[in-house]
């Protein structure tokens, strides 16, 4: 097989956008997770919100260019994944919305119990995400009932068929990882009492989530079988989990990031490498399964797809780097004023 073509450059690319999407929204999901745990009053609750406050948006574009390129690339692909992962997609997506509007409007109105409203959907709109994300990935990665019906690609199963133990381990890995990740993210970004908290809750997230996430990878290599050899990235990735706790309790916090982040982009890596050459794997007729060529578009659309990618792309990593450069200085109660919003 020819893996130098235009097919396999969108896989590699659309991984690499899911690998930003989680590194860079994985410490919004769990900073958002974490927000009334780690705040006494409204002006921590603010200090927190404040660190993800100027990049959650900007971290977002990562899912919708991922999900364009999909489209684009792979229509066939997204046509059967979003038939298929209707209802989840359906819940990720308004728990976003719902986290998106939380931020614009807790304050908005001088009341306390307006403002933890939205500090609650901040919260759900943040976990639902991190755990069904994690689900929907342990179920392409694994295979999902498809068919052939009058010849096109159709999702025969139900939404309880994506709810799996394999896929719920998967969801419970992503969700810890994430709030691993945004109580990093938070110690290197605050000072103060909320710095503090987040510190305290490190011995607490530590090993859990090192745990979850070597128990979905062994899972895996052991659920699908024959010809899976744990390669480098893989290998990298285990180092890096089992690097984290000993560098979070040893207050070397900014290794730590380092290392679930690294964790986080080796993983996803590995999974879309064992995915290869499919896109979406059928568990119940292996000539169903989508692949980068029977999903693909033409190969005049990926040109052009290619052409734009090499314009824009630079563009927009230059100017999201640009901005955590401009809000990288740390945050704390001394930072705000209590009577702004």
């Amino acid at each position: 097989m020819d893996i130098w073509n235009l097919n396999t450059l969108w896989f590699a690319l659309i991984a690499v956008l899911w690998v930003g999407y989680f590194f860079l929204e994985g410490f919004d999901f769990g900073v958002g997770m974490l927000l009334p745990f780690v705040s006494d009053d409204d002006l921590d609750r603010r200090v927190v919100i404040n660190t993800i406050g100027p990049v959650w948006d900007g971290n977002e574009v990562w899912l919708l260019v991922a999900g364009g390129a999909t489209f684009a690339a792979f229509p066939e692909w997204y046509a059967t994944l979003f038939s298929g992962f209707y209802l989840p997609l359906f819940l990720i997506l308004v728990a976003l919305i719902i986290r998106g509007v939380a931020f614009e409007f807790r304050g908005k109105e001088d009341s306390a119990r307006w403002r933890a409203t939205w500090d609650w959907a901040i919260v759900i709109g943040s976990f639902l995400p991190a755990l069904l994300w994690g689900v929907a990935f342990a179920n392409i990665l694994r295979g999902v009932p498809i068919e052939m019906v009058n010849g096109y690609h159709e999702y025969t199963g139900g939404f309880w068929n994506l709810l799996n133990p394999y896929a719920l381990v998967g969801g419970l890995a992503s969700l810890s990882l994430f709030l691993l990740h945004g109580a990093l993210f938070l110690s290197l970004k605050t000072e103060g009492t909320v710095k503090d908290r987040v510190d305290a809750l490190l011995r607490l997230l530590a090993w859990p989530a090192v745990g979850l996430v070597l128990a979905f990878m062994v899972w895996t290599y052991i659920d699908l079988g024959e010809g899976l050899i744990p390669g480098l990235l893989p290998l990298l990735a285990v180092v890096g989990l089992v690097a984290i706790p000993y560098l979070a309790l040893g207050k070397k916090n900014g290794w730590a990031f380092t290392a679930t982040g690294a964790a986080i982009a080796l993983i996803v890596a590995t999974l879309f490498i064992i995915l290869y050459p499919n896109v979406l794997p059928s568990s119940v007729d292996a000539a169903a399964s989508l692949d980068v060529y029977n999903a693909a578009s033409t190969n005049l659309t990926l040109k052009v797809m290619t052409v734009v990618a090499v314009i824009f792309t630079p563009v927009v990593l230059v100017y999201q780097s640009w901005t955590y450069w401009v809000f990288r200085k740390r945050i704390g109660r001394e930072t705000l004023s209590p009577a702004s919003h």
